[in-house]
């Protein structure tokens, strides 16, 4: 369980990059952030993993949270699965070794999200999707039931960001609380119970459902958007919805640019 409550941050006296942002992620729910460069998406989840401190209002972990940031390489050329066993430091303790549940832990962290074969491979000579996968795993390998991910999607080709995608959906559904930011509204449509739209003047948060519409993402984003729903084959014919953007134009406040099937 992850609550802010009036949460406010700023980075110089009497400019705030936000004020009174208030949510929660129950257990088993996904909550995602979304809005555009600048907006504050990193700002608001690093208050939420406790790496920055809010000049105003209160954040609440019940328990431990694991933090995914965007990978920006490493200068040290520690092995991938020393950069995974590096999450199990509050549970290994100080002065002590990794064991072999901590071993184990860490290698089921790495197959989790599809690279067990990395384990040897130094982290620099990695891609940076591959790099970001690794962080996703020294978060899973944690074993924190609330996971914090700033844009867990960067880098990643399109079957990899299914993958992780997919895996965040379950790890959602195993019962972990999962916040992430995102420049995929399509990522928030499929994964999120909840989201945060954050421009640079309001903050609003609420249902996925109420607010990745086409009028509120194209106001967000400030290009035009519609939705369309479609019948996934791939789903046993489940009606889904999916998010397109319309390269070239801007958003002018039409009335309905949401598309549904006759």
């Amino acid at each position: 369980m992850l609550e802010l409550s009036g949460v406010g941050c700023g980075y110089a006296p009497g400019h705030w990059v936000f004020r009174d942002v208030g949510f929660s992620v129950p257990r088993g729910s996904v909550t995602a952030i979304l809005g555009p460069n600048g907006s504050g998406k990193t700002t608001l989840v690093r208050c939420a993993a406790g790496l920055l401190q809010p000049r105003e209002g209160t954040v609440r972990r019940e328990d431990a949270v694991g933090y995914v940031p965007q990978a920006h390489g490493s200068s040290f050329a520690y092995r991938v699965i020393d950069m995974v066993l590096m999450g199990r430091t509050r549970r290994i303790g100080m002065f002590r070794s990794p064991g072999a549940a901590d071993r184990t832990a860490a290698m089921n962290a790495l197959e989790r999200v599809g690279i067990d074969e990395m384990g040897q491979r130094l982290f620099p000579t990695l891609s940076g999707g591959e790099q970001q996968l690794v962080l996703i795993a020294r978060a899973i390998a944690a074993e924190c039931p609330t996971l914090i991910l700033d844009e867990p999607a960067t880098g990643l080709d399109l079957r990899n960001q299914v993958r992780v995608l997919t895996m965040l959906r379950e790890l959602a559904a195993g019962g972990f609380s999962l916040l992430l930011s995102t420049h995929h509204p399509d990522h928030a449509l499929f994964l999120a119970d909840s989201v945060v739209l954050m421009r640079r003047d309001s903050v609003r948060a609420g249902s996925a459902a109420g607010l990745l519409t086409a009028r509120e993402l194209s106001a967000l984003y400030g290009v035009r958007l519609s939705t369309h729903d479609y019948v996934d084959g791939y789903d046993g014919g489940a009606t889904a919805r999916t998010i397109v953007t319309h390269y070239g134009t801007a958003w002018k406040g039409t009335p309905d640019v949401d598309r549904r099937p006759a």
